[in-house]
């Protein structure tokens, strides 16, 4: 048997490991800006910590979750979201007096489901969570932070908001019984999934991606026309602040996301680039969620992204800064290399090593490799004290002392 990858698995190397790491080190550097720290959870959790939350008839917990029994008996579950662990996390850990509490992740998640461009089984998200704060604001700042996320990584052209309230509880009972008394009249008409939603949680219907459902759907009653005036102002308060910040959007009263957490406002930044997977980073509010899990009762918000799927909007990776090469030749020369090029590293410069190979062969790699310079050290370099510095890009070559050399790379460097 030839070892292959498990279908739905890539390896991460190359262009696309270059793409990713851009993603998150810009991701986690806004982040910082916005105040938020990093946290880092397990990759699989209880069960419970996911069933008890996603909702029975979501599509990730009917279809889509990696769940198995464990060698002690207890049903284990490889995480497909980063928001019920976050919430674990802060009962577990007793996090309410840090409240308000604001962290960022990014990481692995797990869904068992057909494997398609920019969506895989072993897939990476970024996200954040913002809890303890009820007001709009922090709504808003999640927004925002997702708006400014897609410009620095150069997308946003590529990219529009869509937003939507699903109220609180009150509005959605009132309206839940609404959808219910439309979607009766089509019930042998909808698909057998809607069927059996509009049985056990209606609202998910409107979830639905069956084309004849998105049809039947669409003259539907409107939730935002039934929100209570609690509800309103909240939501009005969102769209009133994106029109101050100057944050384009579009409302889309089919959005209701597909988590049962969920309240009040939803949101997705979509792109039309990626064909029917068209959402990219998605988010919303979820005040009840670390209640039903057995903490104190705490609101939250925040929002996830694709990196898989951010990568693939991007371009080309972006230039990473470009290393020198260093090229000793002989055994004495390789002595050397490797101490100059381990205080070299240690001072922070970038320095690859021309480890085999002639003269000829290492001067290629050092090309492939992007490097600004190669420096050649030789019997003859040695003795004197000196390297041969030669700019790949001009052609230009001179000789530099070794005791100037981090001074001199230091100028090189601030050149570009």
């Amino acid at each position: 048997m030839k070892l292959q990858p498990v279908r739905g698995t890539h390896d991460l190397m190359g262009d696309d490991a270059k793409k990713h790491q851009f993603i998150v080190d810009t991701a986690r550097s806004l982040a910082g800006h916005y105040g938020f720290s990093e946290i880092s959870t397990p990759i699989f959790e209880f069960s419970q910590v996911f069933k008890r939350t996603l909702g029975e008839e979501s599509d990730i917990v009917n279809k889509e979750m990696y769940t198995f029994e464990d060698r002690g008996g207890e049903s284990i579950t490889l995480r497909p979201e980063g928001t019920a662990p976050i919430a674990r996390a802060f009962i577990s850990q007793g996090l309410s007096h840090l409240t308000p509490l604001k962290l960022f992740y990014q990481g692995p998640m797990f869904r068992y489901e057909r494997p398609q461009k920019g969506r895989q089984r072993q897939f990476h998200q970024l996200g954040v969570e913002l809890i303890g704060v009820a007001s709009p604001l922090a709504d808003i700042e999640c927004i925002a932070m997702g708006h400014t996320l897609f410009q620095e990584l150069g997308l946003l052209n590529n990219i529009h908001l869509e937003i939507n309230s699903i109220g609180d509880d009150d509005s959605r009972s009132r309206y839940k019984k609404i959808l219910v008394g439309f979607l009766e009249k089509v019930r042998k008409e909808l698909s057998e999934d809607s069927q059996r939603r509009l049985d056990t949680n209606p609202l998910r219907v409107l979830d639905s991606k069956n084309p004849k459902d998105q049809e039947l759907i669409s003259d539907a009653p409107q939730l935002k026309d039934h929100l209570n005036d609690i509800s309103k102002m909240f939501y009005e308060k969102i769209l009133e602040s994106l029109i101050t910040l100057g944050i384009p959007f579009q409302e889309n009263p089919q959005l209701v996301r597909g988590l049962d957490y969920y309240c009040h406002t939803v949101f997705e930044f979509k792109t039309q680039d990626l064909g029917a997977q068209d959402a990219v980073l998605s988010g919303g509010r979820y005040d009840k969620l670390i209640a039903q899990m057995g903490g104190p009762e705490t609101p939250g918000v925040g929002f996830a992204g694709g990196i898989e799927r951010l990568a693939l909007l991007l371009s080309e990776p972006p230039s990473k800064q470009t290393p020198f090469t260093l090229v000793p030749l002989g055994d004495a020369a390789e002595k050397e290399a490797m101490k100059i090029c381990y205080q070299l590293r240690a001072q922070g410069f970038p320095v690859d090593m021309g480890y085999s190979g002639n003269l000829s062969k290492r001067m290629k790699r050092a090309h492939k490799m992007q490097s600004k310079a190669a420096m050649i050290l030789g019997d003859d370099e040695i003795s004197r004290g000196v390297v041969t510095w030669k700019n790949l890009q001009s052609g230009a070559q001179q000789e530099v002392k070794m005791t100037q050399l981090s001074s001199f790379l230091s100028q090189m460097m601030s050149d570009d």
